[in-house]
Parts: structure tokens; sequence; C-alpha cells
């Protein structure tokens, strides 16, 4: 009898590459070798919990289920689909070839008992685990899943607020002022000259840095763990470390006074760096975070706690963690607001921070909002300049989603990404040679892969990801399908894309946020997502609850589609990658996004025209 393995074995979950199959068919290979990509030391932040990122995302619910998941595919026939409930495979039942071979549902749970209390119990006793939302459907790629959603991100605040050569940031300010943009200057949109606050860099806010200096802007982001610095730094996402506030603060005005696009993480708590920059009155130009505060226990760490002090309570007193880790996301956004206040462009980027800040006021307001105030840098009894608390404010600043992408998804645009299965970084290259001749207008898209191809380094098997809409989609992949049935490339490539998409999530919080009819919380989309995907033929479909934002406050769905360079994949493609940000387009028409509207219209999705013929 073998012996069940307890931790990540590099050689015996080594991704394969290259042409031979481990498995009956190259749809059940793909699925394979993402699965085991996902894990990927390179790309995993805890490969030994099978902790792919986002506090505690999983790719597989433990290691006996994984080594049952690797062995169902090698036998997994061509039209037999296998069943994973909350990272466990279930059953391998018969279906068809242009069915999908994998289906995935991970942390579902009956709404009343939808909450991390209820979450806990089940994944103590080994029932449930938590997928995030590529980390459970094998479709993550390391940092670079994120980045370009955080570049355009970036890029719209930048056309937003800084649309002039210099961002009107270089010239002498007072501190705590925010200078005036010059009109007259008006040409392509910069970070030039800005100053960008965050926190968090794992495996998503570890986009941030590049993503902001990509934009031209200065960075400058808070994390707890040393550890994640250095990784960022090794991967060049991330410039400069810090050990120590103030000098990281000079350092980053410098930058931002010579104009210099450079990031820097500097080894502290949030709470602490945000604290500092109020008391020198030094106002961010932008202001956000992506620490895990969608986990109050396994992401978020307490700004009263040192990392390894965190760790300690986290096991032997979770209930007081979590209490401490409300308390300090409480103090965290107001300082957010003070920031704000004084001029920060401020926004939530996903994490439900601002959510959790209400949750704590809401509970708290008996006994008197704030009486927390010790300050663990020094040890002492000195107040957090938080006395001046902003009551009923948490959401007063916005999402990025309604603030800044939602015109983008309108148009069905969103994180199309793909991987070589060869392995070969060359084949990504031929791809993104593809990509720049089917779209020669898209200047923006020829930019980004531009400085993508310059500045990002491959995490696991080489990927690439770029944001494109309704019915380009389509095109890339019957484009990526005609180069591996010419030999072009060596071996098959895997497209998929983020949850975080134009169709596929509702998440009130974040992607579906102050939507205009109000439908903020319908969750039928996801659902009617992963449906019309799985009827469609895409190789392998997901439905996941509390990715990004925590239990209780998501649904939302994945696909993931080979190219093979057969004429049945090529069916299989285009009926996906049009129908799956089609349906993007269809529910923000339908919820009265004129963008949305007219996009349907040219792309044949509006069923009232339909029925007219």
């Amino acid at each position: 009898m073998s012996s069940i393995t307890k931790k990540y074995d590099p050689v015996k979950y080594k991704t394969p590459t290259g042409t031979r199959l481990n498995c009956k068919g190259w749809i059940q290979e793909a699925a394979y070798r993402m699965l085991l990509n996902n894990l990927d030391p390179e790309v995993a932040e805890r490969p030994d919990d099978l902790i792919v990122y986002g506090g505690r995302g999983k790719a597989a619910r433990n290691f006996e289920c994984l080594d049952l998941i690797l062995k169902a595919l090698k036998v997994l026939e061509d039209d037999e689909t296998l069943l994973i409930q909350s990272g466990k495979p279930v059953a391998m039942l018969k279906t068809h070839r242009d069915a999908p071979r994998v289906l995935i549902s991970n942390s579902q749970l009956v709404p009343k008992w939808a909450t991390w209390e209820h979450f806990d119990e089940l994944e103590k006793k080994g029932l449930m685990m938590y997928g995030q939302m590529t980390a459970g459907s094998w479709i993550y790629i390391g940092s670079q899943g994120i980045v370009q959603g955080t570049y355009e991100t970036y890029a719209a605040v930048a056309t937003t607020h800084f649309c002039h050569p210099d961002a009107g940031r270089i010239s002498t300010q007072t501190p705590g002022q925010r200078p005036t943009t010059n009109d007259q200057q008006h040409t392509a949109a910069s970070l030039k000259g800005t100053l960008n606050v965050s926190a968090g860099l794992g495996g998503m806010g570890g986009a941030q840095p590049l993503a902001i200096t990509m934009n031209e802007g200065v960075a400058l982001i808070a994390e707890v763990e040393e550890w994640r610095i250095d990784k960022r730094i090794e991967t060049r996402y991330l410039d400069e470390k810090y050990t120590n506030i103030d000098e990281a603060i000079d350092a980053a005005m410098q930058y931002k006074k010579d104009g210099t696009a450079k990031s820097i993480g500097v080894l502290c708590n949030a709470v602490h760096l945000l604290q500092r920059l109020v008391e020198r009155n030094i106002i961010p130009d932008t202001l956000t975070d992506q620490t895990s505060a969608h986990d109050p226990l396994i992401g978020y760490v307490p700004h009263i706690l040192t990392n390894e002090q965190a760790n300690i309570l986290r096991k032997e007193n979770p209930e007081q963690y979590i209490e401490r880790s409300y308390e300090s996301m409480y103090l965290h956004v107001q300082l957010m607001l003070q920031l704000m206040d004084k001029g920060a462009i401020t926004f939530d980027y996903g994490n439900n921070i601002r959510a959790r800040a209400q949750e704590y006021e809401v509970k708290s307001r008996e006994s008197g909002v704030g009486s927390r105030k010790h300050d663990s840098r020094t040890n002492s009894d000195s107040e957090l300049l938080t006395t001046d608390y902003k009551l009923n404010r948490c959401f007063d600043f916005p999402g990025f989603v309604p603030a800044y992408i939602r015109p983008l998804f309108c148009l069905g645009k969103g994180p199309f990404r793909w991987a070589a299965l060869s392995g070969d970084p060359d084949d990504i290259r031929i791809t993104d040679d593809v990509i720049l001749s089917l779209f020669p207008h898209d200047k923006g898209l020829h930019r980004w892969m531009k400085m993508a191809q310059e500045k990002i380094a491959f995490q696991g098997l080489p990927a690439r990801i770029c944001w494109i809409g309704q019915g380009d989609r389509e095109k890339a992949g019957l484009a990526f399908n005609e180069l591996v049935r010419s030999g072009k490339v060596k071996a098959p490539i895997v497209i998929g894309r983020d949850h975080l998409d134009t169709g596929s999530v509702a998440s009130p919080n974040r992607e579906t946020e102050a939507m205009l009819d109000g439908s903020d919380a319908v969750a039928d989309w996801p659902i009617l997502n992963a449906l019309v995907n799985t009827a469609g033929g895409a190789s392998w479909v997901s439905l996941h609850h509390g990715g990004g934002v925590g239990m209780g406050y998501s649904i939302h769905a994945g696909m993931v589609i080979v190219a093979d360079g057969t004429d049945e994949a090529a069916a299989r493609l285009s009926r996906v990658l049009r129908n799956d940000p089609g349906l993007g387009v269809i529910r923000h028409a339908d919820a009265g996004y004129d963008i949305a509207k007219e996009t349907a219209k040219n792309n044949n999705l509006d069923i009232i025209d339909r029925l007219r013929m």
C-alpha cells in the first residue's frame, strides 16, 4: 500500500511539458498540467498546503484528493466527465466528446449557512475547501494573471484624473495639498509624477507595483511578510525593499518629484504605513488596498500583532484573532477615509475591506467604536490618529469596477489568458505576434503586449494575458487553434480567464457593485455562464462561491478551453469564446447600459432583435 503524500513533492508533482501525453487526450492532459502548474512553487504561494493564492485558495482539498484527481485524469476517456466537489474527485461519468472533461464546484453553501464560521467547521472536518477564483479552477498563471487587469485599472485612473504629460505631479507642492491639473497640457494618460499607495503583495496584490510602474507612476506598497516582498523582487514585479517606513516614504517622494517610475515594498502593516502618511501630512495621489481582508482569519494580519504573533494567535485562539482583524480593518478603512478627505483618490480593490469595516462598526456601536488604539510599533499607549472616527462612511469610496472597469465589461472586454502546454516560451512569442497582427489598430493592446514581453517574467508554464472583447476572443482562439494545426507551435494552447470578467460573477461589493438597475446581488448570471459554457463544450467549467470577497459575498464561474488544432476544437472554441463574453454583454445590456446594448446589437446578441426576425 502506497503512503499518502503529506506535503508538496517537487519531483512527483513537476508539471510535464513537451508533446508526450500522460493522459488519453489533450484536453485531459491540459487539465493535468494546469492543475500541477497551479502548485508549482514558482506559481503557488504555499504548495505544501496546496494553497495557490488569496489567503487559503486551494487547488485540491488535500494531497490524497490531489493524487486521486491526477490518477482520474490519466484514465479519463474522451467521452467521460470528471466531477470535482470542493477539491475532491467524486465521480467519472459517461457524457460525450463535446462535453467538458471536468466539472468543478467549489465552496458552495446554501445562503443561510454561507458564512466563514460554517465554512471553517466543514473545512476542519475535511468536507470542503476554499477555491478562491482561479486556484480551484486550475487556470492561475502567477501574478501575470491579474497584472493586466490592475494595469487597465490604473490606466483608467490615469485617464480619469491625470490625463496630461507629467500628470501635474512633478512641480513642487505643499505637503498635504493636492496640486491642480494643468488642463492645457492634455495628452496621453499617465501616472508619471504620482504617488500610488496600497498594501498586499500576495498572489493578487503582487501585480500592483508592476502595473503602477507600467503606467509610469511610483508605487509604495506595505506588506507584512518579507518573503512576499523578496518574491516580487525576484520575479521583477517590484523594484526595491525597505524595512523602515520613513525611509520608504522618503524614497517614494523623491521618485515622485523626479518623475521616475519605481516601485517600493515596505515591510510593515498597512495601518502603520497609512498612519505615518497621516502624521507626516503626505497625501498619496491614489490609495487602495489588496490585503486579504476577505478572510479575517487566514488572510489579514492585525496591526497590533507581528507576523509571528499572528501565526500563534491564529492557531491558539482563532475567535480572538478574528476580533483583532476586524478592529484593525476598521482602523485601516478609517485611515483611508482620512487620506481621502485630504485629497487622495481612494478606491476599493475588491477585497471586501469596506464591508468588514462596516460589519465591525455595526457590531461595536453599542459598546463604543474605536476603543482599541494601542500602537504596537512603539509598544506604548499612544493613540493612532483615529480620534475623528467617520461613522457610517465605510462605503464612501467606490469599488474599482464601477469607478473604472465597467465600461470595458460592457464591451465584453476582460482577462483573456493562455498558456503554452509545450513549456516552450517561444510558443508564447508566436501567439503574441498573432495577437498583434489580429488587432493592429488597438494601440492600448500593443502597448501592453510590448511591456509584458519586456517586463513580465513567466511563472510556471509560459503564459500571457490581454484584455480583449466581444468577437476578438473568438478570433484569437481560432487563430491559436490554427497555429497548433499547422505545427507553428509545439503543443496545444490552453485558453482561460479570471472569474473577474464581464458576465461570470455576482459580487455586490466588487464586480457587480452599483449596477444601473440595482441588480448587484442577482446570481443567475454566473450560473447561466457556467451552464452555457458547459453546453458550448468548454474543456472544463467551474462554479465557485466566495472568491475575492469571502463567504456569502459572491458567486462566480470559470471556464477553460483547449486549442488542440482539430476541427472539433475549432467548433467548440467558436461557440465558447463567443458565448462566454457575450453573456456579459447581455447581462450589462439587461441592466440598462447603453454601451452594452449597442455591443449586443452589433454582435447579434440582442434577443429582441432576434425575435423580430
